[in-house]
Order: structure tokens, then C-alpha cells, then sequence
């Protein structure tokens, strides 16, 4: 599913508005109907409802809504933001027909002594502003925002939370707080960034029937990975296969009071469908290795407690996995780039590993395709301070195309940025999953699948939607705070599963 610009999205409603044909104020009662069907079909009617309008055409999506609420027997409130000029075509229409009911109150502000006291018990929708602000809210606008945030009362947005950039950081601005956001048709960048989560509540995307085949000819950077995506690169077992078609993968993990994120990995690569794994770890994993993971094969350092010197033929793998558990020690880190300076396939590099390179002065070169797996932190350790999550997306991108290499960002939406300028954001998994080990599972599923033959694009977006995918049917099963990492891997299975559907 394709993430559009404010521009892009405006541009798709004129495609349709052209191509459909349909008029743009029939257009806004289909975008307010939808609205009205949820808040239906949710049982929101039992509520009255104040109604928060700017002069643009999501205020005249709040005034449609309102009308569509009256007719229906709500009791209903309007709230007009006026500045001494006329709305939109489509608003100004729209507020004619609303005046034909009389039942409605309708009040314009002002200024701020304009504002209304507002009952717990009405819910607020937030049409305001749409996708279109470009700028901070200021003055009287930004205290009405307070207002509402200070009201006590759920909030529902239409399009986005009035206050919120839909392409750039709104970090530290004034910002409607809703419980709900009703959008249309795609989601927003600003949708998919932590540091909205606590503005944008419930992302619901409303289909609006914008004509799909405008999306054909738009070129987009960005991308929700959803199961078309993951279906195009799912590739079933044939049923005349044998272990030997699915490849020889090698995790390196493991250090002493540390061996659990070596069992972690390892397991999360054989439940990944991998023909074949052996892991490297140091002595005093292997009694543990061999116990809790039968189906893998076990080479030991001659250290007993950390890796010293990887030392066994690593070209014969067909890919390798390191970091997890593996502390940084002196000799650790020597072992690693010793690794790097050798094998020329992709490489999945995690927690420890990544936190090796970041103590280097330059970055060494990476094997091409090799996939680093950060979390916001270490991150930051690698390539530097962000100051928000839009430039933190851009850095990870640049750095992709610097060291041609994929960069997995960790988070609520992990995002996948690849060399060739492409961003991917998942939309599967819960926060349940934050939790120890569950980045280690992830490592382990990569490699498993880089080992199989896909590439590492594709390796890294199946591997991170099976992830958060079997994380969700275990959060179902177990609860999100009772969940540990290794019900992920046991949900794994299910999680393919329903790719076969």
C-alpha cells in the first residue's frame, strides 16, 4: 500500500473528481458518510457531539458529518473557527445546508473568550484542519487546541488530528489529542512515527473510492507493507524439495550469562524454514546449544565464556547472522571485523555486532545486501543523533544507499530502508513484543530466510511481518504483558499459516 504526500493525496481527489466523473461536494458527503457509517456501526450515537470546524474542506467534512448526525437524532453542537473570511465552495455549501436545522447550535469563535465549556460526556470531532497545514498552530487557534485537550472528552479527528503535519515533524507543536483519527483512503507518514502516538490514537483508513488507478503512474518512496506485498514474495515449498534447497545458514551468538540470545536466534532461524544451521558459539554454550536446539549443529570457540576467532570455513555458508548475546569484548570485537574482512554474502548484524561497529571511527565495509537490525539507540550510535523521527526515516535512507546496505529501524512500525531509496513501513505486531529477545528472534528469522534464497529486501519485509504477525497471535494467546519472545517463535507456524490463506 502505497503512503502519499499531502499533495499526492489532493491530487488523487482531483483525479477522481475529473475521472470519475464526480463533483468535489459529493466527493465530502461520500468522505462524511463513511465517517458517519463508523461512528454508527461503533455505537458512538448514543453520545451528543460538539463539532470542531475550520473554513477549509475538513471543516466542511464536520459540518456534513454534523448535518448526517442531526438528521439521525444526535444532538449536536458546531464550533466554527472564523477569521473574518469565507470558506471553501464546498464548506460555504455545506454550512447553507446545515442552517436548514434548526435543532443545531452553531457558534462561531472568535477570539478566546468564544469558547464553550464542554461536558465530559459529548464527543469532540476535530475538523479544524486537515492534511493540508503547513505550519505551527499559534495564538488563539493553538489555546483552542489546549480547549480541547484540557476538555476531558474522547476525541475523534477527521483526516489527521488538527496540528499534525502529515509530511514533516510536528514534534513540540500544539497538536489535537484524539483517541481516534478517520482518514481516508492510504495512510499517512505522520500515522506510522512514535512520536504521534500519543495525538493520532486508532488509525482507522476509510475507503473513500478514489480511483485505484491513479495510484499506477505515482511514484512513491514509501510503502505500508501489507499482504499483497507479502504474498509477491512468499515462495510456497515445492513438494519434491529437500533440506538441501534451503540453504546453510551460520548464527554467531553468544557469551557467558548470555547464551539465551543465542538460543533465541538459532531457533527463529530453523522455525524460518532453513534447510540447514550451525552456530558458533563459545564453549560455554555448548551443552546449552545442543540441549535446547537438537536440530542445529554446534561449533565452539576455544574461549569459554566469549568469541574470540570465528574459526571454521565461513564461505560455505549461504548466510550469517551475528550479534545477539555476544558481548563487546576486546577479542570479540577483533573476531567480528576479522568476519567482515572475509565473507562477501549478506549479513545480518545485530545488537553486540552493531554495537562494535558503532565504536569504530568509520564504518568498515559491510558486504553488499547485508541487513543491520537497530533500534532507535543504536542507531543513533551508528549514524548520530536525530532530532525526530522524519529525520531519523531520512538518515536511515541515506545511510542505506552510503553502505548499500538495508537498514531494519526497530519500533512499533519497524521500517526497512533499502539502498535503492525505497522505505517500508510494517504494520504488523503489538506492543507486547517489547520485550527481551524479541529482537534476537528477528536476527534469526532474516537469516534463515537470506539462507533460503530471497533477497535481502525481500528477506527483511517477510521476516519482520512474520515477526510481528506471529507476535499479534501471541499476544492474543498469552496477553501482551505475559507474552515472552520465545512465544513468538512457537507462533511462527501459525503465522506462515495464514499466508496460505
Amino acid at each position: 500500500m502505497k503512503i502519499l504526500k499531502a499533495d499526492q493525496i489532493r491530487s488523487w481527489d482531483q483525479y477522481t473528481i475529473e475521472h470519475e466523473p464526480v463533483a468535489s461536494i459529493d466527493l465530502m458527503e461520500r468522505a462524511a458518510t463513511k465517517c458517519f457509517e463508523w461512528l454508527d456501526n461503533n455505537g458512538w450515537f448514543v453520545h451528543s457531539f460538539s463539532i470542531f470546524c475550520g473554513k477549509g474542506n475538513n471543516g466542511g467534512d464536520g459540518l456534513t458529518i454534523a448535518r448526517m448526525l442531526t438528521v439521525s437524532g444526535c444532538k449536536v453542537s458546531v464550533y466554527i473557527l472564523e477569521f473574518g473570511h469565507k470558506g471553501t465552495d464546498d464548506f460555504q455549501t455545506n454550512l447553507a445546508r446545515l442552517h436548514q436545522y434548526p435543532a443545531v447550535d452553531i457558534h462561531f469563535i472568535q477570539e478566546e473568550s468564544n469558547f464553550h465549556t464542554l461536558s465530559q460526556e459529548t464527543v469532540i470531532i476535530d475538523a479544524l484542519f486537515g492534511s493540508g497545514l503547513t505550519r505551527p498552530l499559534e495564538g488563539f487557534t493553538a489555546k483552542l487546541v489546549d480547549h480541547i485537550n484540557n476538555s476531558g472528552c474522547i476525541v475523534i479527528a477527521i483526516d489527521v488530528p488538527s496540528g499534525m503535519s502529515v509530511d514533516q515533524s510536528s514534534k513540540g507543536n500544539k497538536i489535537v489529542k484524539a483517541k481516534y483519527t478517520l482518514s481516508f483512503q492510504c495512510y499517512k507518514l505522520a500515522f506510522l512515527v512514535a512520536e504521534n502516538a500519543d495525538f493520532i490514537g486508532e488509525v482507522i483508513i476509510l475507503d473513500i473510492g478514489l480511483l485505484p488507478e491513479f495510484l499506477g503512474s505515482l511514484d512513491t518512496n514509501f510503502e505500508l507493507v501489507d499482504k499483497p506485498i507479502i504474498r509477491s514474495i512468499y515462495k510456497p515449498r515445492n513438494r519434491f524439495a529437500h533440506k538441501g534447497n534451503f540453504g546453510h545458514a551460520m548464527i554467531i551468538a553468544g557469551s557467558y550469562g548470555k547464551m539465551g540470545a543465542a538460543v533465541l536466534a538459532a531457533k527463529a532461524c530453523l522455525r524460518s524454514g532453513v534447510g540447514f544451521l550451525t552456530c558458533f558459539v563459545p564453549k560455554c554454550g555448548y551443552e546449552v546449544l545442543q540441549t535446547a536446539i537438537p536440530e542445529a549443529m554446534v561449533i565452539t570457540d576455544a574461549n569459554s565464556s566469549i568469541i574470540t576467532k570465528i574459526d571454521d570455513d565461513v564461505l560455505k555458508y549461504d548466510s550469517i547472522g551475528i550479534g545477539p548475546g555476544l558481548g563487546t569484548a576486546s577479542e570479540t570485537r577483533t573476531a567480528i571485523k576479522e568476519l567482515l574482512s572475509i565473507y562477501k554474502k549478506s549479513i545480518v548484524i545485530d545488537a553486540d555486532a552493531l554495537n562494535v561497529l558503532s565504536t569504530e571511527k568509520s564504518l568498515p565495509s559491510l558486504p553488499p545486501g547485508s541487513v543491520l537490525t537497530p533500534h532507535p539507540k543504536e542507531f543513533e550510535r551508528l549514524f548520530g543523533e536525530c532530532k525526530n523521527d522524519f529525520e531519523r526515516i531520512e538518515k536511515a535512507l541515506n545511510n542505506a544507499k552510503l553502505i548499500n546496505c538495508l537498514i531494519v529501524l526497530k519500533g512499533h512500525h519497524t521500517f526497512i530502508a533499502c539502498p535503492n531509496g525505497k522505505g517500508y513501513f510494517n504494520n504488523t505486531g503489538n506492543a507486547g513484543m517489547a520485550t527481551a529477545g524479541s529482537g534476537d528472534v528477528l536476527t534469526g528469522m532474516i537469516t534463515g530466510l537470506l539462507a533460503q534464497g530471497y533477497s535481502s529486501e525481500d528477506a527483511s519485509i517477510l521476516a519482520v511481518y512474520l515477526h510481528g504477525l506471529a507476535g499479534d497471535i501471541a499476544a492474543k494467546e498469552f496477553s501482551k504483558e505475559a507474552m515472552i519472545a520465545g512465544d513468538i517463535i512457537d507462533c511462527l507456524g501459525k503465522a506462515f499459516k495464514q499466508l496460505e490463506t
